[in-house]
């Protein structure tokens, strides 16, 4: 179907179609929307029902794919972002990539390859999937938790490890004389590149910013964006004519623009050209696998897939080690990374280009790293149900014979509030908590937390609930305390309860249930927050203080409506910013209306009528 000429419309017509169909189903089944890309390219390209059969056809798709995916991630790659994570980036992050192709190098090496064929195939695996792990970490809320926030760290440098990858590829090119320009000698092209690095930073530092301020003064939107694509592809032509990737160019210009006072408009501008362009790299990149050869090396492909996923993971959960986490979670770590990902097929498609890798060896290494993105959602679905060891109880108790004043039920953030006010007063408390962790922490600021479960009813006997005045239920989830509002009201009925909220749905249930008291989490911060920004733009401190108290005044009378007749009843008393529209008659009347006298209306005329 793919003609000399390049890519027709036809063309285009038929690589969205497959994107649609595939990468949709692929989500559905838990697959990530890339292996659906890589599925459809392979399903439409020459290896399989044949709609694209010219190389070239594809090696542009795929360049052009490549320069965007790089700039993309160079946009986000500021400076200070960089450097606020600097230890963890090029302290474990630097670690893992470096202990992981030392190991992998020496596997391939085993198997009778090239030391320099071996270290390119082992860098490009190193490198994770960032769309596979980050939307892990995103799906289970993991993204800003402390183990969320190494992992961010690790990926930040596989991402910048890309581009002295490429570099090295193409430096070797220049040093065998293949690539950029034939005439030139080895060191010539390594000085030529360096400097063309320097000659783009310069101009990206001194220029880029007055070039978009002039153009931003014509008002033209379209115009800017066209500007920030033109630097893109400018500076990756740049890097080529240097003898340098073109993805560099592009991740070089990426980095210049996140410094631009613009960076923001032309990331809006960028952002919607991201997800398409980077689905067009993964079509090309499915295309290009042979599943020829796949089926007459498929004793090495399933061979190195096993091999370098157990390889790179016991490397990944030794460097977690070392840095000090715990095992679970370097196991986490190890089951997360232990995949090939984007970058490979961008190192390896640059090694391909200059003949550093032959067909077979980049079909063997591609078809590797596809089918290890494959098997990451079953690995992380087995370690899910892995059996886990408990936590380690060290200087942790159980309660056992409690008898405070106050019994307090969970010590998160708002636990930790309450507590404070009951404390300055002497009241005497105990806590229960189940996060080991936690308990630990509280423990060396000198808090005393014990581990149950306030959802048992020997826990809560065992902590003193039959002697408490008060027990404060300020547990995250609201099942949970509704099963500790239901046990404390049947077994302890002595105690007042105090009940932390989730929502309004939460309230209403928990009002009904004949709690002493509850309040929604957030409720009493929200009304503070409005006063100070009230009062900030120049409200008078009273007049922001009544707008407060009738906001609360309005919420108690919403709730009454809302016990009586559901959540939507209470809609009324709801202040929005729309106007609410009145309903007009459809032909107004030509005279208004007069009020009837109705003991002077005649007598209704009986009809039989039921």
């Amino acid at each position: 179907m793919a003609e000399a000429g390049g890519i027709q419309l036809g063309h285009a017509v038929v690589l969205l179609g497959a994107a649609v169909v595939a990468v949709p189903v692929f989500r559905k089944l838990g697959l990530g929307s890339i292996l659906g890309y890589l599925a459809a390219g392979l399903a439409i390209g020459p290896f399989g029902l044949g709609m694209f059969d010219d190389a070239e056809t594809l090696l542009h798709v795929a360049e052009l794919g490549v320069v965007m995916f790089l700039f993309v991630i160079g946009l986000e790659m500021r400076p200070t972002k960089l450097w606020g994570l600097r230890r963890a980036i090029f302290g474990l992050g630097a670690a893992q990539v470096l202990a992981c192709g030392a190991l992998l190098t020496g596997v391939g090496i085993a198997a009778g390859l090239d030391p320099v064929v071996a270290a390119v195939g082992a860098m490009g695996f190193v490198l994770s999937s960032t769309a596979v792990i980050m939307q892990v970490l995103e799906e289970e809320g993991e993204t800003v938790e402390p183990s969320g926030q190494r992992a961010v760290a690790i990926l930040l440098l596989e991402d910048l490890a890309i581009i002295p990858l490429l570099a090295l590829v193409a430096f070797w090119a220049a040093l065998n004389g293949v690539g950029g320009e034939a005439t030139r000698s080895g060191w010539e092209s390594i000085a030529i590149g360096i400097g063309a690095i320097a000659v783009t930073i310069a101009v990206g530092r001194w220029l880029l910013d007055p070039f978009f301020r002039i153009l931003a003064r014509s008002g033209a939107r379209e115009v800017m964006t066209a500007a920030a694509l033109l630097v893109v592809l400018g500076a990756a032509l740049f890097m080529d004519w240097a003898g340098l990737s073109m993805a560099m160019g592009a991740f070089l210009a990426g980095v210049l623009l996140s410094e631009s006072t613009f960076r923001h408009q032309l990331e809006a501008d960028v952002e919607p050209f991201r997800g398409i362009l980077l689905g067009l790299f993964f079509l090309s990149v499915g295309m290009s696998l042979d599943l020829s050869v796949v089926a007459a090396e498929w004793r090495w492909v399933l061979a190195g897939v096993a091999t370098f996923m157990a390889v790179k993971a016991a490397g990944i959960y030794a460097v977690a080690r070392l840095f000090g986490a715990s095992h679970d979670e370097s196991l986490s770590r190890a089951a997360l990374f232990a995949q090939g990902g984007e970058f490979a097929f961008v190192l390896y498609a640059a090694a391909l280009g200059v003949g550093l890798f032959d067909a077979r060896i980049g079909a063997i290494m591609g078809a590797i790293v596809i089918l290890s993105m494959a098997l990451t959602p079953l690995v992380l679905l087995a370690m899910k149900h892995r059996p886990r060891k408990a936590p380690s109880m060290e200087g942790v108790e159980t309660p056992e014979g409690l008898h405070s004043r106050v019994l307090v039920i969970g010590f998160g953030r708002f636990s930790q509030v309450v507590n404070q006010s009951l404390l300055a007063r002497g009241v005497d408390i105990s806590v229960i908590e189940t996060d080991v962790e936690m308990i630990q922490v509280a423990g060396t600021f000198g808090f005393k937390v014990y581990y149950g479960d306030g959802t048992r009813l020997d826990t809560l006997r065992a902590s003193g609930a039959d002697r408490a005045e008060a027990i404060l239920v300020c547990v995250d989830k609201q099942e949970a305390a509704d099963r500790i509002v239901e046990l404390c009201q049947s077994e302890f009925p002595q105690a007042k309860l105090y009940v932390r909220a989730y929502d309004r749905g939460h309230v209403l249930r928990l009002v009904k249930a004949g709690v002493d008291y509850q309040i929604r989490e957030t409720f009493e911060s929200a009304l503070a927050f409005g006063q100070a920004v009230l009062e900030g733009l120049g409200f008078d401190e009273d007049d922001a203080a009544d707008a407060v108290a009738d906001v609360r005044q309005r919420d108690e009378e919403r709730r009454e409506l809302e016990l009586l007749g559901g959540l939507e009843a209470g809609r009324v008393m709801i202040r929005n910013n729309t106007a609410t529209p009145q309903p007009e008659p459809f032909v107004r009347p030509k005279r208004a209306g007069q009020v009837i006298d109705i003991s002077t209306a005649p007598e209704p005329i009986e009809t039989g009528a039921p």
